[in-house]
């Protein structure tokens, strides 16, 4: 891309702070409101919301709707989260993680309208100079953006192994300085995302010995918007789903039409054509909005639920307070809840993309 994509760590203090402040002009909770503001961040799954804007395609589904929708591109990825949580957003792109362990935790009851795809090799472990498996970690240190999905891809490789986060040491490492720090000799092990996994993976003596490919359906790339925002404006949720599978019907062809949109995505990315679509290949979009609607349904999606929020637990994500992993309460399509059913703060809903996958838009 080089694409940039920030750390995804947590830091509940600052986004208290940032609430407190927001308050005072939270647009997610004005009644009777017209005008909406979603934050992206730059990542092969949420290019295709800079297209949408750019394009007009957003603009078009929101005027079908009488509403005004403001796509704003967020640089830093926890940023954005940050100011979603505070209210400045009334939507945000966000992993399911993420979702669980910043909003939810913080208290905003937020819904997944669109599960837009999940990371299918675009995350990875990668070794340099003697280590060939994922077996040789033990006793290494390991370069990654700590209490990130990377994190979490390493726990589950380490767990596929027999080994655990005890038998390795872990170096948090912003993903900014990830590249340049594998580059010394003294740094044989990193975890970390596309485009900065390819990055290293093209650098000498070094060889991929787990990824996001062997724990499919796990690190998902989702759409996330303020549950009352949403229950007060149906409008928002037709309109962002609406606008979101046209654009996936246009970039999902191989005809001049998508390879324009396709191109764009790239160039916004910092990357061209082929290099966008080497990204979209280790990326399962869920370009059918019934793909989206089979997946929110399936039982995978509640396991996946279930390791993360262990693992958050485990590493003291779900607030000091926090006594279990069931702490928080998150829904899924046909009324299963996992966790705390009177804390609910994370829906994964389906309703609007089956409106898509029906035709009903």
């Amino acid at each position: 891309m080089p694409i940039q994509c920030s750390s995804r760590l947590f830091r509940p203090f600052t986004v208290l702070l940032l609430a407190a402040v927001l308050t005072l002009f939270n647009p997610a909770s004005a009644a009777d409101k017209t005008k909406f503001r979603v934050a992206w961040t730059i990542y092969a799954g949420w290019m295709p919301w800079d297209y949408g804007d750019q394009s007009g395609i957003v603009k078009k589904w929101g005027k079908k709707y009488g509403i005004d929708i403001d796509v704003v591109q967020i640089n830093d990825y926890v940023e954005s989260i940050n100011q979603y949580t505070a209210g400045a957003f009334d939507g945000c792109v966000m992993t399911n993680m993420d979702a669980l362990t910043i909003p939810a935790v913080s208290g905003m009851d937020s819904t997944a309208l669109i599960i837009g795809d999940f990371s299918n090799g675009n995350d990875g472990v990668v070794l340099k100079g003697q280590g060939k498996t994922l077996k040789d970690l033990q006793g290494q240190k390991v370069n990654l953006v700590e209490l990130s999905v990377s994190h979490y891809l390493l726990a589950r490789g380490l767990e596929s192994v027999g080994l655990s986060e005890k038998d390795i040491t872990v170096v948090n490492t912003s993903d900014a300085d990830l590249v340049g720090v594998f580059t010394s000799p003294d740094v044989t092990a990193a975890v970390t995302w596309n485009p900065l996994l390819s990055e290293i993976k093209a650098m000498s003596d070094t060889v991929e010995v787990f990824n996001s490919n062997q724990i499919p359906g796990e690190i998902i790339d989702l759409m996330v918007v303020n549950t009352e925002t949403l229950k007060k404006n149906p409008a928002l949720g037709k309109a962002l789903v609406g606008a979101w599978y046209e654009i996936m019907g246009i970039m999902s062809k191989d005809d001049e039409a998508g390879k324009k949109a396709r191109t764009a995505m790239g160039k916004a990315a910092g990357t061209d054509l082929a290099g966008f679509d080497q990204q979209l290949k280790t990326t399962k979009m869920f370009y059918q909005a019934k793909d989206a609607v089979e997946f929110a349904h399936s039982p995978v999606l509640v396991d996946t639920m279930r390791k993360v929020t262990q693992f958050s637990f485990d590493h003291g994500l779900l607030g000091q307070n926090a006594k279990s992993a069931d702490v928080v309460g998150i829904t899924f399509p046909g009324g299963q809840t996992l966790g705390d059913a009177k804390n609910v703060k994370l829906r994964f809903d389906a309703e609007y993309m089956n409106l898509a996958a029906t035709g009903k838009l």
